[in-house]
């Protein structure tokens, strides 16, 4: 019986092991594949200077700037709504509301709707409805906003994300324990007292990863800017929220499939590639530092 035992459990393991080095060999592999072919752009010029002769030399300067812009606007309007929607849930709402239901089904629909979708959505609702609207109202029907913008393509990134934030925020409050709760109850404080002072404070490690992590989403996507605010190229940086803008997932998919050499911007789609994956692996690992320096001090 051991010995069958001691079988069976060597080769669960051995197929753990195998699994989880076949994993990191393919990463290994796909970064080493990238970094191999961006060793002849990849350079502080290439991170600091615009696009020149036809973007097949230069840098990426202006996609890493609208990149970071739209990541800003997008996480001030993602994560407060988030982050309120996942407190009432937690804390307010009880478990047979009929409005929680509603809200959790919505939560669960939208994580699964395909982000080619929020597209279409930012382009008739943002800039069709909203923007024609205020063009209507404030300007006399000049175009400004009934156009697709850094303003529009962070909102409708802001929704493909907000599932990722409730749902890590709600998990982050769901795991103080109760017992916090009752004890300040207790003691006289009132609901709100008790969230704000004993409930987000405990809960903020897992609300940064879950924010962070929505984030590097986010910088990654593509589909949903499409219609609603990014550029083939720009000679400017955006000067407001009603410019157009470069972005690295866009600049990527615009170099590979559309540019007039495809081969001579060869070395420019690694190295932008390259960049996209540091500033993904610098936002997840800023997460896990966070996390574990925070978990300490609540210790």
């Amino acid at each position: 019986m051991r010995n069958k035992k001691d079988i069976k459990g060597a080769f669960i393991i051995g197929i753990t092991a195998s699994s989880v080095i076949l994993i990191i060999s393919i990463i290994l592999l796909i970064a080493g594949i990238i970094i191999y072919g961006s060793r002849e752009s990849f350079s502080w010029e290439f991170l600091t200077s615009f696009p020149t002769d036809g973007m097949t030399k230069g840098g990426i300067l202006p996609a890493i700037i609208g990149t970071a812009i739209m990541v800003i606007i997008m996480s001030v309007a993602a994560v407060p709504f988030g982050t309120i929607t996942a407190i009432y849930l937690t804390e307010y709402a009880s478990e047979k509301s009929i409005l929680a239901k509603i809200i959790r089904f919505a939560v669960r629909t939208l994580a699964v709707v395909p982000s080619i979708i929020f597209g279409l959505f930012g382009l008739g609702f943002f800039i069709k409805f909203v923007g024609q609207g205020m063009d209507n109202v404030f300007l006399g029907g000049e175009l400004k906003w009934a156009q697709p913008n850094i303003l529009w393509a962070s909102l409708t990134m802001s929704l493909l994300t907000l599932p990722v934030v409730i749902v890590s925020v709600e998990e982050a409050l769901r795991n103080v324990p109760k017992d916090l709760r009752q004890a300040s109850l207790a003691l006289g404080a009132t609901k709100w007292q008790t969230i704000r002072k004993i409930v987000l404070p405990s809960s903020v490690s897992g609300i940064l990863t879950g924010t962070i992590l929505a984030i590097s989403r986010g910088a990654g996507e593509v589909a949903p800017i499409l219609f609603t605010g990014a550029a083939y190229y720009l000679a400017t940086l955006p000067e407001s929220v009603s410019d157009q803008f470069m972005n690295l997932g866009y600049h990527i998919y615009i170099m590979s499939t559309q540019s007039s050499n495809v081969e001579q911007t060869l070395p420019i789609q690694f190295a932008t590639t390259l960049v996209l994956l540091m500033l993904t692996f610098l936002l997840n690992l800023t997460a896990i530092i966070l996390r574990s320096r925070l978990r300490k001090k609540i210790i």
